[in-house]
């Protein structure tokens, strides 16, 4: 056993390594480092043909529950999350779908008028955009589009947009953890242990809400002077491009809101129907592809099969490291140093996964934590929820940091990069790590507050 444990954190920080230096592509690396783990540690050394059907888990596919069930805890959390990956699969053809009718450009033009296209009015209300979009959709598509449409906005307004973009990074972020579905950590983590859209709302969202209005007022003071140059004057609103413009067919454009609309309705309600989010993921993606029957092709063409297939290689790794019992080691180590202190154990999970999502992947850490906070429940006998919303919390707000640390911020500031915007670590660092730090505080203290 020994030598399994230790062949699997090799290949583990082996695997991590590869994907922080980013010379290999992400999804070939969790592949090759998931084949590595079937062959060398379950085949050789621990000759367990059981173990790996417990991390492909693929059975799991093909049973009722995967598809509708009270709960999800049913689903095996060990192994490949299915789960997980047809959901998001699902949400990125919607997405596609949505982008190809003009509907995030037609959003933020329409916004940018409601508030006249006063640079400051504009700024706090995208910032509030980011936040409510990335609660149902990814965070990587929000900012995609949203800094693409900033830096148009700006050219018009004479604006900075750079510190837009800095915001709208943040707040997509922390809008990404007030629902299940707004980023892959939650989503990984609501699917493994059972939790619905409302769990998350409730317990991550209020956590969320309370820190936008912080983050906002933080935002506001750190930039107000620097959105517009002084002497700048006002814009003409009849110059500014008209939102309906943005709507490339009139009939797509209603289909694909009615879509998302359908997919909102399902997730807050699929704690009551039973329907788990692999089915809401394929009913979705299955409507979009015959409404938008003409461009099925090309949505299908669209969605990153590469994200898709990292994550079935990181699931593998991190299901060796269970099936290894490495991950219980790490478990007991926690407990121990936390002794009997519920609030020290919670403090030393939501900081671990913040520092450490600054610097890796937020999504191969949530994976690896969840059999973790499973373990420590067990040990000390902790309400499992409360060690689930601290790993929620650090693992989709540390992110936030650093310009590597979630893929929204690499997708924003390339956009910024692409357009003559450049944004450098030091100046990313220098406004976003302490927001990520401000929020991080909020969430431990709401924690020690409403459950201790």
């Amino acid at each position: 056993m020994m030598v399994s444990q230790i062949l699997a954190v090799l290949i583990f920080l082996v695997m991590f390594a590869l994907i922080i230096t980013e010379k290999i592509e992400r999804h070939i690396v969790t592949l090759g480092c998931g084949l590595l783990m079937i062959i060398l540690v379950f085949g050789i050394t621990m000759h367990s043909g059981s173990a790996i059907m417990e991390t492909l888990n693929i059975g799991s596919i093909f049973t009722a529950d995967f598809w509708h069930a009270s709960s999800e805890a049913g689903e095996s959390s060990s192994g490949i999350n299915w789960s997980t990956i047809i959901f998001i699969a699902g949400m990125m053809i919607m997405v596609e779908g949505m982008g190809k009718a003009g509907f995030f450009r037609w959003l933020c033009l329409q916004i940018a008028r409601l508030v006249h296209y006063k640079p400051t009015a504009v700024f706090v209300t995208f910032m509030i955009m980011s936040f409510v979009l990335a609660m149902f959709i990814d965070s990587i598509t929000v900012i995609l589009f949203l800094a693409a449409v900033t830096i148009e906005l700006c050219l018009l307004l004479k604006s900075n947009p750079v510190p837009m973009i800095i915001a709208e990074i943040f707040c997509a972020n922390l809008g990404g953890s007030a629902t299940m579905c707004g980023d892959p950590p939650n989503i990984i983590i609501g699917t493994s242990m059972g939790y619905s859209f409302f769990d998350f709302l409730t317990n991550t969202g209020a956590i969320a809400a309370i820190s936008l209005i912080v983050v906002v007022v933080y935002f506001y003071f750190c930039f107000r002077k620097k959105l517009v140059a002084p002497g700048t004057a006002p814009v003409d609103p009849a110059s500014c491009p008209d939102p309906n413009s943005a709507i490339t067919d009139k009939k797509e454009f209603i289909s694909s809101v009615v879509i998302f609309l359908i997919a909102v309705v399902l997730l807050v309600s699929h704690a009551n129907t039973g329907l788990t989010v692999a089915f809401i993921g394929t009913f979705i993606a299955i409507i979009t592809l015959i409404i938008e029957h003409k461009y099925a092709a090309e949505l299908l063409k669209k969605v990153d099969y590469k994200t898709l297939l990292f994550f079935v290689g990181l699931f593998v790794v991190v299901g060796g490291l269970e099936q290894t019992g490495v991950l219980t080691v790490i478990a007991e180590f926690i407990s121990k140093v936390s002794g009997s202190n519920t609030k020290l154990m919670v403090a030393i999970i939501i900081w671990i996964s913040a520092l450490a999502s600054a610097f890796v992947d937020n999504i191969p850490f949530a994976a690896t934590m969840i059999p973790v906070i499973r373990s420590l429940s067990a040990l000390q006998g902790v309400d499992l929820e409360i060690l689930s919303w601290a790993l929620a919390m650090g693992t989709d707000i540390g992110g936030s940091a650093t310009p590597i640390g979630a893929s929204a911020n690499v997708v924003g500031i390339s956009v910024s990069s692409k357009n003559g915007h450049p944004i450098g670590w030091g100046k990313y660092c220098k406004y976003a790590a302490p927001a990520t730090i401000i929020v991080v505080l909020i969430s431990m203290l709401f924690i020690f507050a409403r459950y201790m």
